[in-house]
């Protein structure tokens, strides 16, 4: 691939059409608009903004039903038909293509010029990592759950349950917005002072990713005020501003922070296999480029679940070295509880975020024992210990065996 030319790759289906030409009409129809009927003269000058095909590959699946006849069509994008902002990427790639027929983007590499203006995540996995001091085994995060209606001291004495698990990461709910009981910088505040106290008794730090909202014009003033007021890290609905406005945040050097991408809307993008973009694409390559230190996205074990085969194209999209961006940590959610702990490490290995709500919340003991089971859970998985039987060894274990005793364990 030219170093500024990006390509997209897409799967459209079909039982009719000739794949080569639709492919053709692609190229041509998101760059010059038509080319056959232009005069010769103009074809040297519009040469350089001429779209190509890179690839068509037909398939006929043998027995499918009628509509399942498809082609994975790669084609090439000049960069100088589009400024260096995502937004003009992926109008041009699928802006109105997006709205013909059975058509989904499945993958998208930009070109080197393009990638060189965005910096990509501050800190990245290793980077937040290296905060926590954390480097040999998967991080916890917990999240708050029945926020909206709490007061401060609620939602501090809910945090500070949560940090007293063992948690390394605390994040808000992405439904809780700028309130009179909870203002962003006294929430902030709250928080904070509660992790303070947890650190004194457990010795472990933590990052609290406070939800950053408010109109799209103020995100930038509303982080400066959750950082001055001493939050570590924002959570960010990046599907519901655009891509644009966390590439901004991440690329911000007063915005110090990791950032933390919530998927939140994503489910009007990705799950159709006919229509919209790829999983891999909207939650794994344009969040890395765009700066998040962290992407979550469904998991395939929970309540809100997303195939496997798609949790593990995210992550790859995340972590590989095809963008040179820093890698990203991969936060499977929904859904997750300490019997899980075995499945997750199996499938995504030790860099990843174990992310649980009611896992936590939901505990019989409450919400430090629940953290301290999956802590305990992580410990048993490294260990090579089968779960049941490092739960009913006795000793301080007894978060992890009543948790066992209520969810059960799910093995690879």
């Amino acid at each position: 691939m030219s170093a500024n030319k990006s390509q997209a790759t897409y799967r459209l289906f079909d039982d009719k059409a000739d794949f080569a030409k639709k492919a053709e009409g692609i190229a041509v129809g998101l760059t010059v608009g038509s080319w056959t009927e232009l005069p010769e003269v103009a074809k040297q000058k519009m040469e350089k903004h001429l779209g190509r095909v890179v690839s068509v590959e037909a398939h006929e699946p043998e027995g499918a039903a009628p509509g399942e006849r498809y082609a994975d069509i790669t084609v090439e994008y000049p960069d100088v038909n589009f400024s260096r902002d995502i937004p003009a990427l992926l109008v041009t790639v699928f802006g109105k293509l997006s709205m013909d027929g059975r058509i989904k983007l499945t993958g998208l590499k930009p070109s080197a010029e393009f990638l060189s203006a965005f910096p990509g995540p501050k800190l990245g996995l290793a980077g937040v990592r290296d905060y926590l001091g954390v480097q040999d085994r998967p991080l916890l995060m917990s999240i708050f759950k029945s926020v909206i209606g709490y007061d401060l001291n609620g939602l501090r004495e809910q945090f500070l349950q949560q940090a007293l698990g063992g948690v390394d990461l605390i994040k808000d709910d992405e439904i809780l917005f700028e309130n009179p009981l909870t203002p962003l910088e006294r929430r902030v505040e709250a928080c904070m002072s509660a992790a303070r106290e947890a650190e004194n008794i457990t010795g472990q730090k933590l990052i609290y990713f406070a939800n950053l909202t408010g109109p799209t014009s103020k995100l930038r003033e509303n982080a400066l005020r959750a950082i001055d007021a001493g939050v570590n890290g924002l959570l960010f609905n990046v599907l519901a501003y655009g891509f644009d406005a966390l590439a901004e945040l991440a690329a911000d050097p007063a915005i110090s922070v990791p950032i933390a991408a919530h998927p939140a809307m994503a489910g009007a993008y990705y799950p159709s296999p006919h229509h919209g973009i790829s999983a891999s694409v909207l939650l794994g390559t344009l969040i890395r480029i765009a700066g998040a230190d962290l992407s979550l996205f469904p998991s395939p074990y929970g309540s809100v679940v997303m195939p496997k085969a798609e949790n593990l194209a995210v992550q790859d999209a995340l972590v590989n070295a095809e963008l040179p961006q820093k890698a990203v940590l991969p936060v499977p959610s929904a859904g997750i509880h300490p019997g899980l702990v075995p499945l997750i490490v199996h499938d995504f290995g030790r860099d990843v975020v174990v992310n649980a709500g009611g896992g936590v919340h939901g505990h019989p003991l409450g919400a430090a024992a629940g953290g301290q089971a999956f802590r305990q859970a992580i410990d048993a998985v490294l260990a090579g210990e089968d779960l049941e039987a490092y739960a009913s060894a006795g000793g301080d274990r007894e978060p992890l065996k009543l948790a066992v005793e209520r969810w059960g364990v799910r093995r690879p």
